[in-house]
């Protein structure tokens, strides 16, 4: 069992940065490919980005591409998502998610998740 625990959301202003931490704990976490999903209120978990286990491959949705930056620092059991220029579009939870198979983009491909972090972003 990996256990994942999101931290770093807050509420900023358009154009603001936040970088969101998902810290495991139970197993080594670079053996997961590790993923960001964001679920704003009344709408489906939705894919943000991810990251391979050895770090060497990396995809995002569109909306994400050139603002956001998936990294992660297997030593600290960590995975890190920067992200730039934050947009109102941009408020949700924000969830990691964790699994042994790699390049799935559905919370359906992914066993183990965090509780979350708020992210909300004011005009």
């Amino acid at each position: 069992q990996v256990q994942l625990v999101e931290s770093g959301g807050g509420s900023v202003q358009r154009g603001d940065s936040l970088t969101l931490s998902c810290v495991a704990s139970g197993r080594t976490l670079r053996r997961y490919t590790t993923a960001w999903f964001r679920q704003a209120p009344g709408k489906d978990r939705v894919f943000v980005a991810d990251i391979s286990g050895d770090g060497e491959r990396t995809s995002y949705v569109d909306s994400a591409k050139g603002r956001f930056t998936i990294s992660r620092d297997n030593a600290k059991n960590a995975v890190f998502l920067q992200m730039n220029n934050l947009e109102p579009e941009d408020t949700a939870v924000y969830y990691c998610a964790a699994d042994l198979r790699d390049g799935g983009i559905w919370p359906r491909d992914f066993d183990f998740w965090g509780q979350g972090t708020q992210v909300t972003v004011s005009s």
